[in-house]
């Protein structure tokens, strides 16, 4: 199991959200470049960044700062928030991020998006969150009529190899990941799915990780300390 400790950024900040609710934000850990350091040495493989600005804006909003960040990072940066354009992806990519994370313009931009796998496939990442089993866009806070799992099987024909899949009535709320939905959504398919959502403690850890699933983004967890990187990878 390889841990994703998650950076959620408001305004060059770094914050958590409750249940995709953009009115209870909570401002946690130190200023974004020194959390970062901070997950680094404490032995992260890979950071998950969203700028939460650019998800409701439908820009990226704080390219600078994400940029700054790819320069001292010694590890890859996963990205997502406000990923609507094929020169957003380039930008990106071009500044260092190894993954992008395509969400509202997954379900919206279908040409967008069959541009972004040919041109950029080991590079996309495609973030499925639901609310009810139902995919939600713009920042969470549009809930459209698609079902998860047909959408995730829909972008499995496209090619996409990986999914960010999260719950959002779990999102910032520690009472642990939505297991039930991560398991049919891995089993439907064959696309490395990336666990997200509610995520606490350890034994959250080894129940995603019996289900198959090898990557798990944790927010709240590791800044309460419940989750610790050294020693938390199974």
């Amino acid at each position: 199991m390889k841990i994703l400790p998650a950076m959620d950024l408001i305004n060059g900040k770094c914050v958590r959200l409750y249940q995709g609710d953009f009115n209870k934000t909570t401002q946690v850990g130190s200023d974004p470049e020194s959390q970062l350091k901070t997950f680094i040495e404490d032995g992260a493989e890979i950071i998950h960044i969203v700028d939460l600005d650019g998800a409701r804006s439908g820009k990226p909003e704080q390219i600078e700062l994400i940029t700054k960040l790819c320069s001292i990072s010694t590890v890859p940066i996963q990205i997502g928030g406000g990923i609507r354009s094929i020169e957003t992806v380039k930008a990106y990519i071009e500044a260092g991020v190894a993954r992008v994370i395509l969400g509202t313009a997954a379900i919206n931009d279908e040409q967008f998006l069959k541009e972004a796998l040919a041109n950029y496939k080991d590079n996309v990442v495609i973030g499925i969150d639901a609310k009810n089993e139902k995919v939600a866009v713009s920042g969470w806070e549009t809930e459209t009529d698609v079902d998860y799992i047909e959408f995730a099987k829909k972008m499995e024909e496209l090619g996409v190899k990986r999914i960010v899949f999260t719950d959002i009535s779990k999102d910032g709320t520690m009472q642990g990941p939505n297991l039930e939905q991560l398991k049919k959504i891995n089993d439907a398919v064959k696309c490395d799915i990336i666990a997200s959502g509610g995520i606490r403690n350890q034994e959250d850890l080894e129940r995603i990780s019996a289900i198959g699933i090898n990557e798990a983004i944790v927010g709240k967890a590791m800044y309460e300390g419940t989750i610790k990187l050294r020693g938390g990878a199974l």
